[in-house]
């Protein structure tokens, strides 16, 4: 079953345990019954910060719609090793703009979100910022990035970093026409 799936699934079995339809997911998270019934419908993939919210309106971690195994042990990914997780595209159709590879999948006592994230050209397109509690901590590691925090818009290079409080409305997409990699934590206060 694709990764995408798989979140859709892990929405809505979470969802019937706590037996919230989707208008009160609506209701707690902010956002849309038509946005909430395409991710039901895998019509849409959303990025973290949407994720986030329904994480946070079910009461679990944000790795929960990704984690199958579960581990309190050190958890060591390869380069080689590491698999895609989730894409996020504007729909079914819709090239992809982001594909996350999730470095901390199974440890099930993280505090923080690392990611492998490949950032391609299409991301550049959706210029809607988000926002969310916690931190995130970026390095680019190769490709360049735009990153908008407030009214404040940084391009950062191979090498660069940025660390910044992810409650203030941000923006991070690709810049230039060739696909970005960078290592992404993000931390989200419980």
């Amino acid at each position: 079953m694709p990764t995408e799936n798989k979140v859709s699934q892990r929405i809505i079995s979470l969802m019937e345990q706590h037996g919230l339809t989707i208008e009160n997911l609506s209701e707690r998270t902010g956002l849309t019954i038509d946005f909430l019934e395409n991710l039901k419908n895998n019509s849409v993939y959303p990025s973290l910060g949407p994720l986030l919210k329904i994480a946070r309106a079910l009461g679990v971690r944000l790795g929960t719609f990704m984690d199958d195994q579960i581990s309190t042990a050190p958890i060591i990914t390869t380069k080689n090793g590491r698999k895609q997780e989730l894409s996020m595209l504007r729909g079914k159709d819709a090239p992809v703009e982001f594909s996350y590879y999730s470095l901390g999948k199974g440890k099930n006592d993280r505090h923080m979100e690392p990611f492998f994230i490949e950032v391609f050209p299409e991301s550049a397109k959706d210029t809607k910022l988000s926002s969310h509690e916690g931190e995130e901590f970026i390095v680019v590691v190769s490709g360049s990035v735009k990153i908008v925090y407030g009214d404040q818009t940084s391009i950062l290079n191979a090498g660069d970093s940025i660390y910044y409080n992810s409650i203030m409305p941000h923006n991070v997409s690709c810049y230039g026409d060739e696909k970005a990699e960078i290592y992404a934590v993000l931390y989200f206060p419980e």
